[in-house]
């Protein structure tokens, strides 16, 4: 199974083509994804990598974490799958 991987402090400038690049000479880059301000359309500055062997995403992760990419050092961590709070309105 895929192992995600959670990409901060990126530089807005990244594109997801320069971050599945980076994360590819690790392993096979199942998908990458920069995640966007749904009210401004610009990036966040973070993203999630998938990976699809756990020993290649591990080595990603300890080769990647801190290193500077477009001018900033990344966080890279495995992303902690979090539950979702509800979006609707609440009913007793």
């Amino acid at each position: 199974m895929a192992k995600k991987i959670y990409v901060g402090n990126m530089s807005y400038n990244t594109t997801e083509e320069e971050l599945r690049d980076l994360f590819a000479q690790y392993g096979t880059v199942n998908s990458a994804t920069i995640i966007m301000d749904h009210e401004t359309h610009r990036p966040k500055g973070f993203g999630f990598v998938e990976i699809e062997e756990d020993d290649k995403a591990a080595d990603a992760i300890a080769q990647l974490d801190g290193k500077e990419f477009g001018g900033r050092n990344l966080r890279v961590n495995e992303a902690i799958a979090k539950p979702r709070p509800s979006r609707g309105p609440m009913h007793d």
